[in-house]
């Protein structure tokens, strides 16, 4: 894959993994976790990436935060918080109204 295709792939999943991100943060989890878990469902998400996104996101409001320190390691897990959930309606309401649009486009307005 040439590396201009690259860029545009790249540009277009990343919107998703804020939304992907706060799905799976339904149930809490913590980031390393995270990282799994999107990668199992098929959106690879570079840990780079990911770990400032989530203290973004928790900024912001859309997760909360808590650590677990029962463990030998400490760790902290992020929950989608309420306002996380608003965020979430509104995100899928957009990427279905897109997704319909392109299938209207590239399959000539049959959809």
């Amino acid at each position: 894959m040439d590396e201009l295709t690259q860029q545009h792939l790249q540009e277009l999943r990343r919107g998703t993994v804020v939304l992907a991100s706060l799905l799976t943060l339904r149930t809490p989890g913590y980031g390393y976790g995270l990282l799994e878990s999107l990668a199992a469902a098929g959106i690879a998400v570079d840990g780079n990436t990911l770990y400032p996104l989530l203290r973004r996101l928790e900024k912001q409001g859309l997760l909360t935060s808590e650590w677990n320190t029962e463990d030998a390691r400490p760790r902290k897990f992020y929950r989608t918080s309420a306002e996380g959930e608003r965020l979430i309606d509104a995100l899928l309401t957009d990427w279905h109204e897109i997704d319909a649009a392109l299938g209207r486009l590239t399959d000539g307005g049959t959809r």
